[in-house]
């Protein structure tokens, strides 16, 4: 995961660029929860991530304080991605690799109409 961890961050800060590189996404998704609160209904529902795509995908996931590190596989394809908590808001950065790049568009507006509901949601109540 660190491996991950540590390209998914050179992406972000535009240091890999190459014959395949990575289109960065970034979605932050503001909430009034508090970073706790936040933090722990990510961490009920990251299990859903992996229903979110179209045929299912395999997500691996490591919190690194309020920071959590994903990798997730679907359709042949790995897809590096991190949240970032904050009392207020939670930054959603995605690395899409090669030709995934193309869909980044609609990714982002994926995540800003559902990011918030898929991840927030109150397991607790249920």
């Amino acid at each position: 995961m660190e491996h991950n961890a540590l390209a998914l961050e050179k992406t972000l800060n535009g240091a890999h660029f190459g014959p395949m590189s990575t289109q960065p996404v970034h979605v932050d998704m503001p909430h009034k929860l508090g970073r706790a609160e936040a933090r722990r209904r990510i961490a009920d529902n990251v299990h859903k991530l992996g229903s979110f795509f179209p045929g299912g995908a395999a997500v691996t996931h490591e919190w690194q304080g309020d920071r959590l590190d994903l990798v997730i596989s679907a359709m042949g394809q790995t897809v590096d991605a991190r949240l970032e908590v904050e009392d207020a808001l939670i930054r959603c950065h995605v690395a899409l690799p090669g030709l995934l790049g193309m869909l980044a568009k609609p990714i982002e507006s994926a995540l800003r109409l559902k990011g918030s509901d898929l991840l927030l949601e109150d397991r607790s109540k249920k």
